[in-house]
């Protein structure tokens, strides 16, 4: 019997009505995302409201040519500039520093790393939450590939992805089970890059972390395990983008080979 499904563990796991004071800064890197933005932060502000729960969104935009900022501004001004931040960049210079420029913002003591084109749903972070909360963890990172939390947590639905054609589909489970070959880290989904972290152990890693493209968020995940981090797994529902075109290209998938050959060799 698995002692995390016990009833006695499931009352353990987030069933008191203790307040949570903890601050999550939401960091949301944006490149020609002005049609997603508005939906994307009034998703964001809903769960933390209904959650009671201390937030902020810092939007690093990386010199949109679509309005992405102008639109940003006009949510600060309807959600209040202490809740809503904008912190551009002068170009399009990449999704690891986006995160290491967006860190220098944050005021809240747990960060969220997520994208701003709804293939990430804002209601899967009070699970992460939870999880994070009743097992003391420093990393939960969303799933794709896995049915149940690890560790152990009651309501939670089986992973998957909509919207993905079978090539897509195929590159992204190849990327995963190659890289678990190669260094197992012991996650099931290493190219995810719906995260919940410690504020103190996000810098730490962020740090030591080389990789500056697609394959930064396999490497966060390969440095944690190595590091001593304790990571949680909730299974999330990845769905395609709505608006706007996907940012992975042939040169991703051939950088992110060669950076799981790297860490091999160096971690």
């Amino acid at each position: 019997m698995n002692p995390f499904a016990s009833s006695v563990s499931l009352n353990m796991q987030g069933q008191y009505n203790t307040p949570n004071t903890h601050k999550y800064s939401v960091i949301l890197p944006t490149y020609n995302e002005r049609k997603n933005l508005p939906i994307i932060i009034w998703l964001l502000a809903k769960v933390f409201e209904e959650h009671q729960l201390a937030w902020e969104i810092i939007i690093v935009d990386d010199a949109s040519p679509d309005g992405t900022q102008e639109v940003a501004i006009e949510l600060a001004r309807a959600y209040g500039e202490d809740k809503i931040l904008l912190k551009p960049r002068a170009g399009k210079l990449g999704l690891g520093t986006a995160y290491i420029h967006g860190l220098d913002f944050c005021t809240g003591d747990f960060v969220i790393i997520m994208d701003a084109d709804f293939s990430h749903h804002p209601k899967f972070i009070p699970q992460f939450i939870r999880l994070q909360q009743a097992h003391n963890l420093d990393i939960v990172t969303g799933t794709r590939y896995r049915s149940t939390s690890t560790p152990y947590l009651s309501e939670t639905q089986p992973g998957g992805v909509h919207g993905w054609d079978l090539k897509r589909k195929l590159v992204s489970r190849g990327a995963n089970f190659l890289a678990a070959t190669v260094l197992n880290p012991g996650v099931s989904d290493l190219t995810g890059s719906f995260r919940l972290y410690r504020l103190p152990v996000l810098r730490h890693i962020i740090t030591l972390t080389q990789s500056r493209g697609y394959v930064f968020q396999m490497e966060m995940m390969v440095r944690a395990r190595a590091l001593g981090y304790t990571v949680g797994e909730v299974p999330i529902t990845f769905v395609d983008r709505i608006f706007g075109e996907s940012k992975l290209g042939a040169d991703e998938v051939v950088g992110y080979a060669k950076g799981v050959w790297q860490l091999f060799k160096s971690v």
